[in-house]
């Protein structure tokens, strides 16, 4: 099983609703925010509430060499397969970085691990993470990924690392092309046309036959049941 199939298998059992967003890809001098993808005005909002997302929807977080760096570790960690957009595609970098304005805690931790990642690719390879070549990228990657190995010098990296990982795939699982690639289709309606039949045979348990034309008969699913006075089921 490759990384994205132990993700998907992770997710598919906590998945609630999120935010249904479309793919692009940023990175472009055309850089654009969460509430330019998502239309923020299809839910009631106070003045107030009104006020406050103005608040936070008047600039970026990141400045445009942190987003550069963030969508280029989202893409590390969700890469375009052939059946599944990556990251940067589901607007997961601007869904991050909305999420650090919404929460100030997260402000520092980013800006920091960012910083640290920059002089780590420095002390390596002479240059930010973002112009290391692809194999230089992974190979930090590989040290800073699993939490399990992290040394007195890669700490900080590892712990910055998490979070990016666990804000990657919380936007990207949150969105319709993360929906499609889970195969998450939410709740519909199914057909339950009883217990099978070996169960009650191993369980020696059967219907009876009123009760299976009355409730288990699927073409008689949409009718409202009707009881007499002593509560014996009439249909």
């Amino acid at each position: 099983m490759d990384r994205r199939e132990t993700i998907k298998t992770m997710l598919l059992g906590a998945l609630g609703t999120g935010m249904l967003i479309n793919g692009c890809t940023p990175g472009s001098s055309d850089r654009r925010k969460l509430q330019d993808v998502y239309d923020f005005s299809s839910y009631g909002r106070t003045p107030e509430e009104k006020a406050r997302d103005q608040r936070i929807f008047s600039d970026n977080f990141f400045t445009d060499h942190e987003f550069e760096t963030v969508a280029v570790l989202c893409d590390l960690i969700l890469p375009a397969t052939a059946t599944a957009g990556a990251a940067s595609e589901a607007f997961v970098p601007e869904f991050i970085d909305f999420a650090v304005k919404e929460w100030p805690n997260q402000q520092e931790d980013f800006r920091k691990g960012i910083e640290w990642l920059d002089t780590y690719s420095k002390s390596k390879n002479g240059k930010d993470f973002i112009f290391a070549s692809a194999e230089n990228q992974k190979i930090i990657l590989d040290e800073i990924a699993y939490p399990d190995k992290a040394t007195e010098v890669t700490q900080a990296g590892v712990d910055f690392f998490t979070k990016m990982r666990n804000f990657t795939l919380t936007g990207y699982y949150t969105t319709e092309m993360g929906f499609n690639d889970l195969g998450y289709v939410g709740n519909r309606p199914n057909v339950w046309d009883g217990v099978p039949q070996e169960v009650l045979d191993d369980l020696n348990m059967s219907y009876e036959e009123e009760w299976l034309t009355k409730c288990v008969d699927q073409s008689k699913r949409n009718d409202t049941a009707e009881w007499d006075e002593d509560g014996n089921l009439l249909t």
